[in-house]
């Protein structure tokens, strides 16, 4: 089976059916999970290639399938997603298509009142920690080269842990509510575009720059004039 180059409802839900029976009781992923495992790896310093993070998916160790059709449609849902990802990653909070928004759950009504312990994003945020843990040392680089990386980790450690760690190391922490929850949710295309732009460009390679060779003293004047250097653009 070919890949989608994104996932329709019927494949999404699939892929959820899946991940619920052969993944979730073996401490894999389930959907929620699988979009943030798949959005880190799209935005990594070092993508790792699918026979290292497959396995991951499914809690360690791939299931046994039941025959080589059912293997197939599986492998195509993966890749599917993944170029769900990565495809997302290259638009912001304006301009992402509605058919690449993340996988995650939220209420039918989001914007209705509801209670603060509603833990959306929260298992989103653990499957892209578990994405940044395959390339911890390239991330913990960026990390200390780039200040404006921490906001971001900040608030993914938020929909995580569902606290704001104060100033103060010995203060209690403090929850956080339903509200800051949409919001977070609400920037992550954005934040994601950020950490891609920033990959593309570090993984850019750069040519040095040349001087030009300057003339001898003696030399015809490179600008034409006839002029030897020494009486022209070099006086």
């Amino acid at each position: 089976m070919k890949p989608p180059a994104y996932l329709d409802d019927e494949q999404i839900e699939r892929l959820a059916d899946l991940l619920d029976q052969r993944a979730v009781p073996h401490k894999g992923f389930n959907l929620e999970a699988l979009d943030g495992f798949l959005s880190a790896l799209a935005v990594s310093p070092e993508q790792p290639p699918a026979e290292e993070w497959q396995p991951v998916v499914w809690g360690g160790k791939a299931p046994r399938w039941n025959d080589q059709a059912e293997a197939d449609e599986i492998q195509a849902l993966l890749l599917g997603h993944w170029n769900m990802v990565s495809s997302r990653v290259c638009h912001g909070d304006d301009d992402l298509p509605d058919h690449l928004a993340p996988l995650l759950w939220l209420p039918e009504e989001p914007e209705a009142d509801a209670p603060d312990e509603l833990d959306v994003g929260r298992d989103w945020a653990f499957g892209f920690f578990r994405g940044v843990e395959l390339r911890e040392a390239a991330w913990d680089q960026w990390l200390d080269d780039n200040d404006w990386m921490d906001e971001i980790f900040g608030l993914f450690d938020r929909l995580a842990s569902g606290e704001v760690l104060g100033e103060d190391p010995a203060a209690p922490p403090t929850p956080i509510s339903y509200r800051e929850r949409l919001e977070i949710v609400a920037g992550l295309p954005g934040m994601l575009a950020d950490l891609h732009h920033h990959r593309i460009e570090a993984l850019t390679p750069r040519e040095p720059l040349r001087r030009a060779e300057t003339p001898d003293r003696n030399d015809p004047c490179s600008c034409g004039s006839g002029k030897k250097y020494k009486k022209c653009c070099g006086a």
